[in-house]
């Protein structure tokens, strides 16, 4: 399950990388639009993984019915093979190498910052959804 599930993400994450609007990559239309060239779609992968995981987390505390089956296929696997902290960290040195500090350090606290804000996002909406927003994290 983990397995299947890790190719499935790897799958959707190198889409997501490969995406084109008007022949050319996100990444670079991002940077047309707002000056700043930054790894957007490794960004966007990492954020939307950071929420997703915490939806399905909560999900998983608040609706036992789920097997433990699924939450490694859907956590370990799909979003492991999605989210992609090894491409942050070598964006990060290149970006570094290329003198780029501001951009390196900007990305840097917005991934992570991010990645923490969608993850609670994902939390809070499910208790929410529940009805339990007093509840501590469903990790355990």
């Amino acid at each position: 399950m983990v397995g299947l599930g890790g190719a499935l993400g790897a799958m959707a994450r190198h889409g997501l990388n490969s995406l084109k609007i008007d022949g050319s990559s996100v990444n670079d239309q991002i940077f047309r639009l707002i000056g700043l060239a930054l790894p957007y779609t490794t960004l966007a992968a990492n954020l939307l993984g950071g929420l997703m995981i915490g939806i399905l987390a909560g999900c998983f505390a608040h609706f036992s019915q789920w097997s433990y089956e699924l939450r490694l296929f859907l956590i370990v696997g799909v979003l492991g093979g999605f989210t992609t902290f090894s491409s942050f960290s070598l964006e990060n040195i290149l970006l570094f190498e290329k003198g780029a500090w501001g951009s390196a350090i900007f990305y840097m606290v917005l991934s992570v910052a991010g990645s923490l804000a969608a993850t609670l996002a994902g939390l809070v909406l499910i208790r929410w959804i529940a009805g339990d927003a007093s509840s501590g994290l469903p990790l355990s």
